[in-house]
């Protein structure tokens, strides 16, 4: 039975920084392609003359791509490797940008868009458990969070380019086809997960790569025992506790609940709601495209700020208890801005009101929650369900996203901005509830000692109650 403890010292090795990079570039890619469409429908509505239901459609078409990712790519990750999967998705990044970038009409842009959008749910998939199966337990937190810090990069790159007003938008589109293919190349010379290979019975590569992955004088063998070990009594437990039908599990459905219940709520949060659409609706609202195009690379900055924050902090302060500190700012944020709004205070005098709690809202939603979106999910399902319980998280993320930029410019139409902002501090009110109740706190817990609690029933937030660094606690006894 593994320990729980670290196996390996906290020094980085070659290959794993490569793999943070190789997730930060596809994080890079995931934030550009979806952040550049903001300013690129100023441009299109020019170009194709459409309307706000066009929009919606072009907008959330990279959505739907998504979600077949998502699903798609659990199944491709399990048969070809984790690596092998990355490399699919590089290419698909590269070819839907192109796609894009020469679209003739609105319709086939949208179609484009979900061909870029495939790569995007793929990467949400399947990079961040890529890299926390690659990465030692005390710095796993900070490298699955290079995916959420190359989001921000990928989000500020876009609205400077949009705040330009300078770049055509099929050039600002097709661009994304450069950094695709740089993370094609860095992905051939990775090696592939350990964790997989040990699925696939290859103990010896693992081994390999464990000793390829890890510093100098890190225990590999004892490492392996621990991956060998799990896997052999999930086979013993049969089919039934592997893939989509393990996530039917009762003693899985914990993880499952906490991991789909945060990715939702990331969506249902407002984040979206800001970076699709805070240009239109400002200029819905009087302000000029200049204006509406600089107050998104303001937001773009502090979401990646909070970014770099959050990678510096998260495996000290801990996942929870951040969530539990920065959400009530944004739904504070969303509130007072819904009043300006509705007051009818939402003019040029109230502008530097509006902007503050924009940006108010964007540094405790992306200091907080956010952060929590794709790094429970690489880190919280069992070895022999993590491929199906990252897709099932995936799915819920991107049919909330979906849902939301297909009908958020009707809402905003049909009851207003105020009440719409209302809306959204509501659901972040119902965020902070949930992570109050059911995530426990996983910092300093290895992937293998996270399971050992799910199985012996231990997975409320009182069972993983240690501050992170107090202690390292033992596996539980026991379990099914």
């Amino acid at each position: 039975m593994a320990s729980g403890t670290t196996c390996a010292p906290a020094r980085l090795t070659g290959p794993v920084v490569a793999a943070a990079v190789v997730s930060a570039t596809s994080s890079l890619l995931y934030g550009y392609d979806t952040g550049i469409i903001s300013g690129a429908l100023l441009q299109v509505r020019r170009d194709f003359a459409t309307g706000n239901g066009m929009e919606q459609v072009i907008a959330s078409a990279i959505l739907l791509g998504a979600v077949l990712g998502a699903l798609t790519c659990s199944e491709l990750s399990e048969r070809r490797g984790r690596r092998g999967t990355v490399l699919l998705i590089s290419g698909v990044f590269a070819a839907g940008a192109l796609l894009c970038s020469v679209a003739p009409t609105a319709v086939t842009l949208a179609l484009g868009r979900v061909v870029l959008g495939f790569a995007v749910g793929g990467a949400t998939q399947t990079v961040p458990m890529y890299i926390a199966e690659l990465a030692p337990a005390a710095r796993r937190g900070r490298l699955v969070l290079t995916f959420q810090l190359g989001i921000g990069v990928g989000i500020v790159i876009s609205t400077l380019v949009g705040a330009t007003e300078s770049v055509p938008w099929r050039v600002s589109i097709g661009a994304a086809a450069g950094p695709a293919l740089l993370m094609l190349l860095l992905t051939l010379k990775l090696p592939e997960s350990p964790r997989w290979l040990v699925k696939r019975d290859d103990r010896d590569a693992a081994r390999r790569t464990l000793r390829r992955v890890r510093a100098d004088g890190a225990d590999v063998e004892e490492e392996l025992r621990g991956i060998v070990d799990l896997e052999d009594r999930e086979r013993q437990a049969g089919a039934r506790d592997r893939g989509w039908s393990g996530l039917r599990r009762a003693w899985v459905r914990p993880a499952l609940v906490v991991g789909c219940g945060i990715a939702v709520f990331t969506q249902l949060s407002g984040i979206e709601m800001i970076i699709y659409y805070a240009p239109t609706i400002l200029t819905d609202n009087g302000f000029s495209t200049t204006a509406a195009l600089r107050v998104s690379v303001a937001l773009g900055v502090t979401y990646l700020v909070m970014m770099v924050v959050g990678l510096a902090i998260v495996d000290r302060v801990g996942r929870r208890r951040l969530t539990l500190v920065m959400v009530p700012g944004a739904a504070v944020s969303l509130a007072v801005l819904g009043a300006l709004f509705a007051t009818g205070h939402s003019g040029r005098d109230s502008t530097p009101f509006i902007v503050a709690c924009l940006v108010a809202f964007m540094f405790f939603n992306a200091g907080g929650l956010q952060l929590m979106g794709w790094l429970t999910g690489s880190e919280i399902y069992p070895l022999a369900v993590r491929s199906a319980g990252t897709s099932a998280q995936a799915t819920a993320l991107w049919s909330t996203n979906l849902l939301i930029t297909l009908t958020l410019l009707t809402v905003v139409d049909a009851i207003g901005p105020g009440p719409t902002m209302w809306l959204y501090a509501g659901f972040n009110v119902a965020a902070f509830a949930f992570v109050r109740r059911r995530m426990p706190e996983l910092t300093g817990h290895s992937l293998e000692q996270i399971e050992h609690h799910l199985r012996a029933g231990r997975f409320r937030p009182r069972d993983f109650a240690a501050p992170a660094g107090e202690r390292r606690s033992s596996p539980p006894r026991g379990g099914r």
